[in-house]
Order: structure tokens, then sequence, then C-alpha cells
């Protein structure tokens, strides 16, 4: 069974779901621990400079990733070993000057992050953002060994490494909660580090696992000595710079997000349960419904057969809009009952689940644009045209700038808000919401360059029906659960959310079925 899971494409799905479950569990705890509060704010802010590097230089399938993986895969592992030793020690050496930088000045960079947070928050912020320094130069180690170990075929470790920081986390917590009974005037939960620690031992961890694998396998050469750059050398470097602009482009958002987050209490943590409760099943829906299609795409443009094309990509919208307004329907119906049900214990109460489903609501609207924007930005690299969405992409963080000063009050300095409208963290996320509108709306009439024309009257109109159907669907949900926003248990909570579910998704089939909505060839035939 252990080979097994290391030498085929079970392992990789096993590890990943192994991750999600453990980050999954890693949320819950640290919702009961921290609620929405100073402390969980201010690690999020402390978080965003090593983030970003962990996901962009050390995340799976990054841009540092994806180029040891092309580099390292034709070479022997004597010369995959110094090629990954020299790459090691430059890279290290860069980054390890950026920490230092960072850690020197990380009062003025939560400043500029976050210039709106009270001043608790920013001391502790900037204390969890010193903590935090040394995963700087460890994600470049973490991306580097990922990719080389990716390109001699173990999978499972690369896979499984993100649920290390998540089980570390979950122990430091649980580590606090028993010294608190034991001794109950030592809270460690109020220690303000205690999640920046927490973070920063798994990431050494997770270097500790891969450098004894990579030992396993004969890829590390500690006797290497320095030397200058070699063509393996450049060429990963060369992969890298590029890729790296175009993969931080997407963070930009979420750094302007959470400038303008800083001027609302308990906004970054709210942010962060809400897009946790989003993401796992965009997730799904996007690897189920967008991976599968682009490979059609590209043979059908290989073909020059833009008919083919264009009639599968609207197959696809249709499709995307289907789930996604059924998602959209289902978190609108029983967005208490879903922040209940899994945050809502220990220091996460009642006050902070209302918080939570405002900020769940505002990201349930714009599920289906999001999705939407993702389908078409990965069919124009699919058909090679890239520079459009590229340059969509810049124009869209001016949207967002702009649309998220304006829909928080358009504050000025001096003059007070200058928009009459302020929907406060809300304002944050419908300002991602119409960014993503405009920019699949410009990404659609572009397509007509290509001779795919897009949006067709056909194709509103069934969207128009499907939003229909979903609305119909949630008021009749509405009518019979209308009862059960408090729960007595857990247990019951969650048996009434099932029961929920399936009637809000088995009316929702019917209903789309009886408007002749719910029909797609490309799948039935597959199935």
């Amino acid at each position: 069974m252990h080979s097994f899971l290391k030498n085929n494409v079970f392992s990789i799905s096993f590890g990943t779901s192994l991750s999600k479950f453990a980050g999954c569990i890693r949320q819950i705890f640290i919702a009961a621990a921290f609620g929405v509060g100073v402390t969980y704010d201010a690690f999020n802010y402390a978080y965003i400079i090593p983030g970003f590097l962990l996901i962009i230089i050390g995340g799976i399938n990054g841009p540092l990733h994806n180029a040891v993986v092309a580099v390292l895969t034709p070479l022997t592992k004597r010369k995959g070993g110094i090629v990954l030793t020299q790459v090691s020690i430059k890279l290290s050496i860069l980054l390890f000057c950026l920490a230092i930088l960072v850690y020197f000045n990380s009062s003025l960079l939560i400043e500029l992050l976050a210039p709106n947070l009270s001043y608790e928050a920013k001391s502790i912020a900037t204390y969890q953002l010193r903590i935090l320094t040394p995963c700087i130069p460890l994600s470049g180690f973490i991306g580097l060994s990922f990719g080389a170990l990716n390109a001699r075929g173990k999978f499972f470790l690369s896979s499984l490494s993100p649920a290390i920081t998540s089980i570390t986390t979950i122990f430091f917590i649980l580590f606090s909660w028993i010294v608190n009974q034991e001794n109950t005037s030592l809270n460690l939960l109020t220690y303000s580090g205690l999640l920046a620690f927490a973070t920063l031992t798994g990431t050494f961890i997770q270097a500790g696992i891969q450098i004894w694998e990579l030992n396993t396998i004969g890829l590390l050469r500690l006797k290497s000595t320095f030397q200058f750059f070699k063509d393996e050398e450049r060429r990963i470097f060369k992969l890298i710079i590029p890729a790296s602009i175009s993969s931080g482009l997407g963070q930009i958002n979420v750094f302007i997000d959470m400038f303008f987050a800083s001027s609302f209490e308990g906004a970054a943590s709210g942010l962060a349960y809400g897009n946790f409760l989003i993401q796992a099943p965009l997730g799904i829906l996007s690897n189920s419904l967008i991976l599968p299609l682009l490979p059609k795409f590209s043979k059908l443009i290989s073909s020059r057969d833009k008919s083919g094309l264009q009639k599968n990509l609207i197959s696809g919208i249709e499709y995307c809009f289907l789930t996604t307004i059924f998602l959209t329907g289902f978190f609108l119906t029983f967005n208490n009952q879903i922040v209940q049900l899994v945050f809502q214990r220990g220091a996460f109460d009642y006050s902070a689940t209302l918080k939570v489903k405002n900020i769940l609501i505002a990201y349930a609207v714009g599920i289906p644009f999001y999705l939407y924007r993702d389908l078409l930005v990965r069919t124009y690299y699919s058909i090679e045209k890239t520079k459009f969405p590229f340059k969509l992409s810049f124009a869209g963080i001016i949207f967002n700038i702009f649309f998220d000063w304006f829909l928080i009050g358009a504050p000025i300095k001096n003059f007070g808000n200058l928009s009459p409208y302020n929907f406060g963290v809300v304002g944050i996320i419908l300002s991602s919401v119409i960014v993503n509108f405009i920019v699949s709306i410009l990404l659609s009439f572009n397509l007509r360059n290509e001779d795919i024309h897009l949006p067709k009257l056909d194709l509103l109109k069934k969207i128009t029906l499907m939003s229909l159907a979903s609305f119909i669907d949630g008021s009749i949900c509405l009518t019979i659960f209308k009862t059960t926003n408090n729960f007595d248990s857990n247990f019951r909570g969650f048996l009434l959310l099932i029961f929920g579910s399936l009637t809000f998704f088995i009316i929702y089939f019917l209903l789309t079925k009886c408007l002749k909505v719910n029909k797609f060839k490309i799948y039935q035939k597959k199935i």
C-alpha cells in the first residue's frame, strides 16, 4: 500500500485530501481559540509577506516548483543534486537578505499594509512578523525541495506537506488549552506570538522532513562548494522571475483588500473565515469543470474548429452557471447555519457568527462571476492568447482600488466620507464581485476577435432561468427551515444542514429540469 500511494495519481489525491482536512480542522481550532479578535487580525497582517513568499516561491505548482521540475527531470541524480544545492545556496542568500530587511523594517511594513489598525493590533502584528521572518528563506528551500522530489517521482510528501503546519497549529492550541486548565493565571491564548510560533515551527518541520527525503533519494549534496551560475541554474532563475511576477499579480488584490480592511476591527479575521468557507467548494468546481475542458479546447484550436470550440465553451459556461448559481443560492439560504456549525464554539460567539455570515453572503454573490472569469482566462491561455487577460489583470487592480475605496465610503483624511455607500468590510468583497463582473464582460466580448461570439441571448436567458430557479428554491427552503437558526447541539445542526442541503439540491434539480436549462451533451456522453 505504501509504494502504491507514493507512485501513482492516488497518492496526490490522498495527500491533498488529508491536507485539506487538516486545514479545515486547523481553521475550526483557530476560530474556537481566537474568534474574530485582535490577535487573529494581527496574525493575518503579519502573515501577508511570509505567506506570499510561501505561496509564490514555496508553493506546489508555484513558479519555483515548476522551474525545478522542468530543469531537474532530465538530469542524472548526481548532476541534479549539484544543481539543486547550488540554486539553494544562491536563493537562500537572496531570501536571507530579504528576511533581514523585513525583520528590521517590520513596523514600517505593517504600517504600510494596515495603516488604520489599532495601536495594539499593529504592535502584535509587528511582533508576529518578526517571528515569521525565518519563513522567508525557508520558502525558497521548500519550493526547491518540492520540485526536486517531484522531478524524481516523489509526489506524496509534497501533496501532504501543507498538513504539517496545520497539525502543528492544532497542537499548539491544544497545548495552550491544557496549560490554561492547570494554571488559570497563565493564559497562553492571549500570548500574541502563539500562531506565529506555530506556523514557524511547522515550516521548520516541513523543511526538516524534506531534507531527510532528499538525502534518502540521494539529492542532498552537503559537500558542494559555491560556484558561479551554470546553464541549468540560469534556466531555473530565468523561469522563476517572469512566472513570479505573473503569479504575484493575483496576490496584489489581496494586499489591496487587506489595506482597506484595516479600517474595520475584526475584518481580517472575518475575511479569512468567510474565504475559507467559499474556497473549498470553489476549488472542487474549478477542478471538476475547467480542467477537463482545457485539453479539449486545445485540440479544437489545433484542428482550427472554431465552431466546435464555441459550442463546447458555451456548454461549459452553462454548466459553470448552473453549479455556481446553485452554490450561491445554497450559501444565501443556509449562511447562518453553516457558520454556526463550523465555527461557533469557544471564543467564536454569536456576534462573530453574525459578522462572518454577512461576509459569507457577500462572497456567495460573487461565486458565479469568479468561476466564469477563471474559465474565460484559462480559455484564453488554452488558445494561446494571453496578452489581453494579462492587461486586464492590471486594469482589475486599478478597478479594485477604486471600488474598495468607494464602497467603504470613499474616505479622505480631513474631509470625511465622499461616497454615500459605506458597506464596511462587506464593501471590500462587493468590490471584488464588481471587478470580476466587469473583467468577465470584457473577456467575453473580446473573444469575438477569435470568432467566438459571447454573450449569446439564449445563454443569457438560460442564466436568468437558473437564477429564478435558485430564488424559488431558496424561498421554499427558508420557509421550511426558518426555525432552525440556532442549534441545540452540533449533531442536530449537522443533521439539519445535511437534510437542508439535500432538499435544496432536489428542488433546484427539478426546477432546472422543468425550465429545460439542465442539459449538457458533453457531460452526458462522458457519464
